[in-house]
């Protein structure tokens, strides 16, 4: 179980909603703010930002190496340098933006991109951090959050099992008691089809400890079902609009899609339940099963055959498994169509 300000997070507690809004912002607090507010009437628990700048991330450098060269990226043409300065989140605007969610009731939180990072979000009290997929083997980045005493999410895309078991294991060492780890598929979007969302319940079992999702993928399929997996934790990207753009809104979820998701995500979680046979409480077997009915006037003495008993709706009288048990026995009485057939009646 994790606590993330006020929110317990587990088991037994509906799922853990995140609004990632990375650079959805497009370089504007104004439309950052606002995104704030329609992540909170959509339902979302917290809404989550990035803290880096592009030269926390990588060089200003021509090289190849540093460009965007897959043609099948959304970022294809620019350098990392230019994506970077075009995606970052101003520091300026953290208090603000933090002040914004706490005005509106709804958690705020970071992913630190290096240590100064960290350093920076401690004066504003975060309250939790996130680590991404591609710092998930930045083991001093790990140690520097696990040193903070807050819980800590580490998505795990393209991590190996190996790799993750070093990633619980620097936290541990560092003194961070409470963490969860984010199955990912590190793509933009992300295929359904590569989810292997099996994986959530293998790794809750593997390292004990709360398991979510960190999803890219289109829609909101994937996380409902890893939801039904016993994910607690459910990242999505959030925008107002696909079609005003910014650097990862092709792959991220518009207000009235997220509260499709918080909506079915609760109830993916009600669903799990636990073990049951039988009648549930909103069941009725009595009107919706079959039982055996006499279905013609009858006396004392006479025999039951296939024309004078049926299994029948409703199913107040003898169950009808027994249908082959009783035909071909005598009833002790007189009977009218319509009468329950029960043992007393073939005594």
């Amino acid at each position: 179980m994790l606590k993330i300000a006020d929110r317990l997070i587990g088991k037994g507690q509906k799922p853990f909603i995140i609004a990632e809004l990375s650079g959805n912002h497009n370089q504007s607090l104004d439309r950052a703010l606002e995104l704030i507010e329609h992540a909170k009437k959509s339902g979302a628990d917290a809404v989550k930002i990035q803290t880096y700048t592009a030269d926390t991330l990588t060089i200003d450098c021509d090289k190849e190496d540093f460009q965007l060269n897959n043609e099948d990226s959304l970022w294809h043409g620019m350098s990392m340098y230019q994506l970077y300065e075009k995606a970052h989140t101003p520091w300026e605007w953290h208090q603000a933006i933090f002040d914004k969610c706490h005005e509106l009731g709804i958690i705020c939180f970071s992913s630190p991109f290096d240590t100064t990072a960290v350093d920076f979000l401690e004066g504003l009290n975060c309250p939790c951090y996130k680590i991404g997929s591609t710092e998930n083997t930045e083991h001093e980045l790990l140690k520097a959050v696990a040193k903070t005493g807050k819980p800590v999410l580490v998505s795990t895309g393209m991590a190996t099992l190996q790799e993750i078991g070093e990633i619980v294991s620097v936290l541990e060492s560092s003194g961070c008691k409470q963490y969860a780890l984010l199955k990912c598929t590190a793509a933009y979007p992300a295929l359904a089809s590569e989810a292997n969302l099996l994986t959530i319940p293998n790794m809750r079992e593997t390292l004990s400890c709360e398991v979510g999702l960190s999803d890219h993928s289109m829609g909101i399929g994937v996380a409902v079902a890893a939801v039904a997996l016993g994910a607690t934790i459910v990242e999505k990207h959030f925008t107002l609009k696909r079609s005003d753009g910014g650097v990862d809104s092709a792959f991220s979820m518009e207000p009235h899609e997220f509260s499709s998701l918080t909506s079915e995500a609760e109830k993916a979680w009600q669903a799990i339940g636990h073990i049951n046979y039988g009648t549930s409480k909103s069941e009725n077997s009595s009107l919706s099963r079959r039982s055996l009915y006499i279905v013609e006037d009858m006396k004392s003495g006479d025999v039951l055959t296939e024309e004078n008993l049926k299994p029948i709706r409703p199913g107040f009288a003898m169950p009808a498994r027994e249908y082959r048990k009783v035909l071909g026995l005598k009833i002790n009485s007189n009977v009218t169509k319509g009468t329950r057939l029960n043992w007393d009646l073939l005594k």
